[in-house]
């Protein structure tokens, strides 16, 4: 048995890019769901439903295919550290991270909605920063745009000069754990 139709729906180019090192031929459909943000639930379980909710709109109007719907939270204490609305918000998270481990979960979601099949799971990675002065984290971001960014960094843009220590997927920190998600859809498949 093989796949049906893959869509990612996410406009994520570094998530299409990993998806891309398992499955070749996907078709990407950004969902537009407004993320949830409830104090209630773990970042386990927020970053899962959110994935859920960006796969389950997509597969209502594309019952046929296999959506993969993601979402990823970087967290220190259980605090969530959402992408930065300002460069002095970014430095403030960066300033929070230096010289601490904090998490880094995605949820994913599949859905193929015509087959009555969901998967929903949640990879966590420890991620340590190495202790950053003011400077260091000023040259961090003049190298690279953290607004777009959970936790204002990303792993494979320069995370060398911030991040000391990696225990976990490295995929998952870049925005998909693509171990995991290769086991599901070797389940999937078969």
């Amino acid at each position: 048995m093989k796949l049906p139709p893959l869509i990612l729906a996410s406009a994520s180019p570094r998530r299409a890019e990993l998806l891309r090192q398992l499955h070749p031929d996907f078709q990407i459909i950004a969902s537009d769901t407004a993320e949830i943000f409830d104090e209630q639930l773990s970042p386990l379980e927020l970053c899962q439903l959110n994935a859920h909710r960006k796969a389950r709109v997509i597969a209502k109007k594309h019952p046929d295919a296999l959506v993969l719907g993601a979402d990823t939270l970087v967290f220190l204490d259980e605090v969530i550290l959402g992408k930065p609305a300002s460069l002095e918000e970014a430095r403030r998270m960066l300033a929070r991270l230096q010289g601490r481990t904090h998490q880094v979960v995605t949820g994913v979601s599949l859905i193929h909605l015509r087959a009555l099949q969901e998967r929903t799971f949640a990879v966590s990675t420890d991620v340590t920063f190495h202790p950053l002065t003011p400077e260091q984290i000023n040259i961090y971001l003049s190298k690279t745009n953290p607004l777009d960014k959970a936790g204002a960094y990303a792993i494979q843009e320069h995370g060398d000069t911030i991040v000391s220590e990696i225990s976990g997927s490295f995929s998952n920190v870049v925005g998909l754990p693509v171990e995991q998600l290769q086991a599901e859809l070797n389940a999937w498949a078969a």
